[in-house]
């Protein structure tokens, strides 16, 4: 049963509880408890809108590549803070390879982009080698997740 919850918030965040246990077809308060088990557990972390971001002007995505020289806990920590308070990154990833970071960042167009990279990006701390490829056409964008795993059950 918390397959099927997961699933249906997936597709619709803003679903009632009254309409999410008519679609189970149980009764509130069981799919209320349910549902707060799955919230206070972590599994479900929060809800969000989904926009659009090329109609928000949005209009460049690229992904970074990041290679640092520096590894200390003052340099990641400084490296971190700015990532997470920095609205254009979307998603950063410490990867295993050639290089350190994978973010994920948007901006209203190249010139846009190019002003990012030289006064966010390259003052991120030990940062020594930036690479971007830009995304030409987007063919999947989705932040649901498979939910037929079994410690889900």
């Amino acid at each position: 049963m918390n397959v099927q919850i997961l699933t249906l918030l997936q597709e619709d965040g803003r679903m009632t509880n009254a309409k999410l246990a008519q679609r189970l077809g149980m009764s509130e308060t069981p799919c209320w408890r349910r549902l707060k088990r799955l919230e206070e557990s972590g599994i479900v972390e929060g809800y969000q809108a989904n926009l659009n971001r090329r109609k928000l002007g949005l209009g460049v995505m690229a992904f970074v590549q990041l290679r640092c020289s520096e590894h200390d806990r003052d340099a990641t920590s400084e490296f971190q803070r700015i990532v997470e308070t920095t609205p254009n990154i979307l998603s950063c990833h410490n990867t295993t390879g050639a290089d350190d970071f994978l973010l994920i960042v948007v901006a209203r167009d190249l010139d846009d982009y190019s002003a990012f990279v030289d006064n966010t990006l390259r003052c991120l701390p030990g940062v020594t080698s930036i690479r971007s490829n830009l995304s030409l056409k987007e063919m999947k964008a989705s932040s649901k997740l498979p939910v037929s795993t079994p410690f889900v059950s």
